[in-house]
Order: structure tokens, then C-alpha cells, then sequence
């Protein structure tokens, strides 16, 4: 079993483990207890832990600048701010334009959306992943959001 996959298996097993919905997990620490560099631990959430892989993934920094990792639910919700970060992401890796994000933003508002506004956003920021996606793959490219 490569470097990769235990780390991997050990973060899954953290989160079996996990009493709470999000696993916070420090890059550094792990680092070293793999005895790796961060970025290697880096490398394994983004390519093992994305929305593509069923995991929401958020990441803090700063001082005590962490990982938190999270399960997804397809009947999660998102809040309006939520989605707006999940947005900002796509555009800052490049999957979506700033036009694009611009008219997301409105499609994915409480105003627009109304009841039930955040298991619709939710969805429908699945489905737009999933599109996303598909088209990237048909371009030859991997898509991961971090």
C-alpha cells in the first residue's frame, strides 16, 4: 500500500471515528506523522476527498489553519453564503468564468430559489458540478474543487 492510500485509509477511518459531522484535520500534524510533507497530504484530499468523490471539503487558514472534511448527503443543504464560497471556487480554479459565477450567484439566491432554498441549492449545485464534470472530461481535463 502506497504513501497515498494510507493516508487516505487513515483519514477514513478518522472519520468513522468522528462524533461530529466535520473531521478538522491539520495538515502539518499529519504530515508528520505520515512523515510526508503537507503536500502530499494536500495532494490526497484533493484527489480522494472532492465533491466528485462524495466529501465536502473546506479549508481554513491562518494560525490555526486546518482541513475540515465532511461526508456529503445528496440531501444536504447549502445557505445562500455557502454556495457563494462553493461559486468563488469554481471561478478562482478556472471551471467557470466570472460572468458565469455572476449569474449563478443569482440562480442560487434565497430570492430566486424561495422556500426550501437550501436543499434546492444544494441540488442544484450538484447537478451543476456534475455538468462541469462531464464537460471537463470531455476536454481531457481533471476537475477537483479544493
Amino acid at each position: 500500500m502506497g504513501m497515498s492510500d494510507r493516508i487516505e485509509a487513515f483519514i477514513i477511518e478518522l472519520m468513522r471515528q468522528e462524533q461530529e459531522d466535520w473531521l478538522r484535520i491539520q495538515r502539518n500534524e499529519l504530515a508528520q506523522l505520515f512523515g510526508c510533507v503537507p503536500s502530499q497530504i494536500n495532494y490526497v484530499i484533493s484527489t480522494r476527498f472532492g465533491p466528485d468523490k462524495g466529501y465536502i471539503v473546506e479549508s481554513r487558514r491562518g494560525g490555526g489553519g486546518c482541513v475540515m472534511i465532511k461526508r456529503a448527503d445528496p440531501t444536504d443543504s447549502m445557505t445562500e453564503a455557502q454556495a457563494e464560497q462553493y461559486i468563488k471556487k469554481l471561478r478562482d480554479n478556472g471551471y467557470i468564468t466570472s460572468r458565469e459565477a455572476a449569474i449563478l450567484k443569482t440562480a442560487a439566491s434565497d430570492k430566486v430559489l424561495g422556500r426550501d432554498a437550501d436543499a434546492a441549492r444544494a441540488r442544484l449545485m450538484d447537478e451543476i458540478v456534475r455538468e462541469l464534470k462531464e464537460v471537463n472530461k470531455d476536454e481531457g481535463s481533471v476537475f477537483r474543487i479544493i
